[in-house]
């Protein structure tokens, strides 16, 4: 009798197939678990690249804001001076009419005419005396500094240790400075890195207002942007941007320590764009104001504040302006 053979449930083939289809679910779990670490990391990078984005945009609108708020102050402090100089002239008018009318019975129109005019002109001599200030001899002196400049330009050191321990001090020191100059025709701030404080005026002169002078020291308080605590950018923009043989400029430099390389090729920068104009003086004035910051820290440190004051005194004393050198930060 023949035996048969057993029947085998799964064929060799098969086995194969299973095998092969494991595998390939095995593949695609580790190149899932391969590849999300890398998605995910893409996803992050280009969050943060909106954030960023969206951090940049936030502080352009917000200095937008202030200048158009800056603006609008700037417009009702001219309304009001304009609404003033109506008036006056709306009451001289009448007092003219009503002494006009007076002298057509007594018939001394002409008299009364010619007093009012030389009033008048005595009034307009005197106003314009009082805006010509800046017209003075340039002996002038406040704070031994010569305050004899029509533009001002801050260049401000806005490094760590200056925000820090003399912020403050700074804020009063560039009120007081712009105290002295009631009335200037153009202001312009940057750091000492050559940054614009509103970079809408890069390379424009702030018209001189009460809401303008406002709007600065405000801004002042919260404005820190990167510095390497060396004047020499700030100072040479200030002057190739600025300068003009008809205007009268001041520089005015506010630091705490020089962290640069040596002194002399600073001043022999700052020498090459502030030449001498065919009057013999320099085309700008600079002056400083130094902050004993680094002084009042470890005796180690003072080396760099030491040499901003040496560099600012040989620099100021080039060009024409006064350093002076602060003695507490508080």
């Amino acid at each position: 009798m023949v035996k048969r053979r057993e029947m085998q449930p799964f064929g060799l083939s098969f086995l194969d197939a299973i095998a092969c289809g494991f595998g390939a679910i095995l593949l695609l779990l580790v190149i899932t678990k391969v590849t999300q670490p890398i998605v995910l990391q893409q996803s992050t990078d280009a969050l943060r690249t909106q954030v960023i984005e969206l951090g940049e945009r936030v502080v352009a609108l917000r200095s937008q804001l202030q200048v158009v708020q800056t603006e609008r102050e700037d417009r009702r402090d001219q309304i009001s001076r304009r609404e003033g100089q109506l008036a006056k002239l709306t009451n001289r008018l009448e007092m003219m009419r009503g002494e006009f009318n007076v002298s057509d019975k007594d018939s001394t129109v002409t008299n009364i005419l010619e007093k009012r005019l030389e009033f008048a002109r005595t009034e307009l001599t005197r106003d314009i005396d009082e805006m010509m200030v800046y017209d003075a001899a340039p002996t002038s002196i406040i704070g031994g500094i010569p305050a004899d400049s029509e533009y001002i330009i801050f260049v401000i050191d806005t490094s760590g240790s200056m925000v820090q321990f003399a912020w403050p001090l700074v804020l009063s020191k560039v009120t007081e400075t712009l105290a002295v100059y009631p009335d200037v025709k153009g202001i312009q701030v940057m750091n000492d890195n050559g940054q614009y404080m509103f970079p809408r005026y890069r390379g424009q002169w702030i018209p001189d207002s009460r809401a303008r002078r406002k709007a600065i020291v405000n801004t002042l308080r919260t404005w820190t942007p990167f510095s390497n605590s060396s004047p020499v950018e700030g100072i040479t923009r200030a002057i190739s941007s600025f300068y003009s043989e008809d205007k009268k400029i001041s520089i005015y430099v506010f630091g705490d320590e020089f962290t640069g390389g040596s002194i002399q090729p600073v001043l022999d920068a700052v020498d090459k764009v502030n030449r001498f104009g065919s009057d013999g003086n320099r085309l700008v004035r600079i002056h400083a104001v130094g902050f004993p910051v680094m002084l009042e820290q470890d005796p180690r440190l003072h080396v760099t504040g030491e040499r901003f004051a040496t560099l600012m005194r040989l620099m100021c004393d080039a060009h024409g302006g006064t350093f002076i050198g602060l003695n507490r930060t508080h």
